[in-house]
């Protein structure tokens, strides 16, 4: 198969490791850089561009790897595959609306699946019963378009919390208050779901004075055993929001799991190193049985 890799930085770990296990394979790997893409809007004739004038076709399958200040246009060009009919590893919508943290949250619980107490609001008026609607202080406050932890702040007092909302407003950023799970103590688990499957799982666990788990913030990983039920959650979780590769973050809380975030371009750094497990040969293996290559492999010869 020709499969592209949707992204903005061949460099990247995630990105090595997904040409290098495709092509172990037998498949030919094409980097697509997303800014040097665009799009040839035609009911007859719809195309893909490259930055040159070259038209990107022949492909089988795309893996869009997004990274947040690229989702609208990411997105965009991945819609546009679609539309060409080539097979994508993660929808365009389903990329969209798990970005939006808001929307994905509802998604979340409208589903039944249990997340921290969080609230949401447009006017500083509001801001003391917003602290008080997830237990008071200390809390966390969530910038909505932040990502690998930036925009997370723990306000351990509530006059802390009344100034960061307060500032956060002040500058219309988005944001999201969330209750402060004190028992979870600086840790928090990635379940790595293919295909309906958790294939991995590792717990993250902050730097010292840190209380943000992300990898990208000095944390650190390891293996662990996983219940049932953070399983369950976990599997939920990304077929609710419809997607095929999910990077599904859960903390444990004296409730039982709580769902943080579910990622659509999940890293594969720490899990890869943490577990030895070879997860972006796994997604490449997601896509041979989407496309169900092997029977048409064997067919054909």
């Amino acid at each position: 198969m020709t499969i592209g890799l949707l992204a903005s930085d061949p460099t990247l770990y995630s990105n090595r490791r997904i040409i290098e296990a495709g092509e172990e394979r037998g498949h030919k790997l094409i980097f697509l850089n997303i800014k040097h893409c665009y799009i040839k809007m035609d009911a007859e004739k719809p195309e893909i561009h490259y930055r040159g004038g070259n038209i990107v076709d022949g492909l089988d399958a795309v893996i869009p790897r997004i990274r947040p200040s690229m989702t609208f246009y990411g997105c965009a060009l991945t819609r546009q595959f679609e539309s060409l009919g080539t097979f994508t590893l993660n929808s365009s919508s389903a990329i969209a609306q798990s970005r939006d943290k808001l929307y994905s949250l509802q998604l979340l619980l409208k589903n039944g699946l249990d997340i921290p107490v969080t609230g949401f609001a447009n006017s500083p008026s509001d801001t003391g019963d917003l602290i008080e609607m997830v237990g008071g202080a200390p809390l966390i406050v969530k910038l909505l378009e932040g990502a690998q932890g930036r925009g997370v702040v723990l306000a351990e007092t509530r006059k802390a919390a009344e100034s960061v909302i307060n500032a956060f407003k002040s500058l219309q950023a988005n944001l999201l208050v969330q209750e402060f799970v004190k028992e979870a103590d600086g840790k928090d688990l990635r379940l790595f779901v293919i295909d309906g499957k958790v294939v991995a799982a590792i717990e993250r666990k902050a730097a010292p004075g840190e209380f943000r788990a992300n990898i990208h913030q000095g944390g650190t990983a390891s293996v662990v055993k996983i219940t049932p039920e953070e399983r369950k959650l976990a599997i939920k979780a990304a077929k609710t929001l419809d997607l095929l590769v999910a990077g599904v973050d859960i903390i444990r809380s004296s409730k039982g799991p709580l769902l943080l975030e579910v990622n659509s371009s999940p890293g594969l750094e720490g899990i890869e190193t943490a577990t030895g497990r070879d997860i972006a040969g796994m997604m490449i293996s997601a896509i041979e049985k989407k496309l169900d290559w092997r029977r048409k492999l064997a067919t054909e010869t």
